[in-house]
């Protein structure tokens, strides 16, 4: 590519009946100050687009460490519910083991009253016939007694 500056070095060759040179050189002139405004607005601009290029990988970079970073979250999140659902899961098997094992604590204990209650009520229809053959034999001991002193008496 030209430079402006080649294009103000440029020299023609003058000829017996060649271009007025004022006329060329003014115009030559005004090429080099439009091309030169070109060739500076073209360097501008490549170097506008490496600085956004280079703003395109960072912001791109950004994206990519975002997305990372938005997968992990979720796997993370994943983890933390499957494991809340496993420990809510074991809180319950615990739950229902300790109260089937409070009801059968509570059925042995019935069982056991119901036993106990039992037997005192066998102790207490043993004490009652026992107490009714006492008393009936002190009642005929009495009414022996008392035949046998009317007798003594007669």
């Amino acid at each position: 590519m030209l430079t402006p500056l080649d294009i103000q070095n440029k020299e023609f060759g003058k000829g017996v009946r060649g271009y007025n040179i004022k006329e060329v050189e003014t115009f030559l002139d005004e090429i080099i100050a439009d091309y030169e405004k070109l060739y500076k607005e073209n360097i501008e601009l490549k170097d506008k687009m490496a600085l956004l290029n280079d703003q395109l990988k960072h912001y791109t970079s950004i994206e990519e460490t975002l997305q990372n970073t938005l997968v992990v979250a979720q796997k993370t999140a994943e983890e933390v519910n499957m494991n809340a659902k496993a420990k809510y899961d074991n809180m319950i098997k615990e739950a229902e083991m300790k109260a089937k094992d409070i009801i059968d604590s509570a059925n042995k204990e019935v069982i056991s009253i119901n036993q106990e209650y039992e037997d005192s009520k066998k102790e207490m229809l043993l004490f009652k016939m026992k107490f009714k053959t006492l008393l009936r034999s002190q009642l005929e001991m009495s009414e022996e007694l008392f035949i046998e002193e009317l007798a003594e008496e007669n």
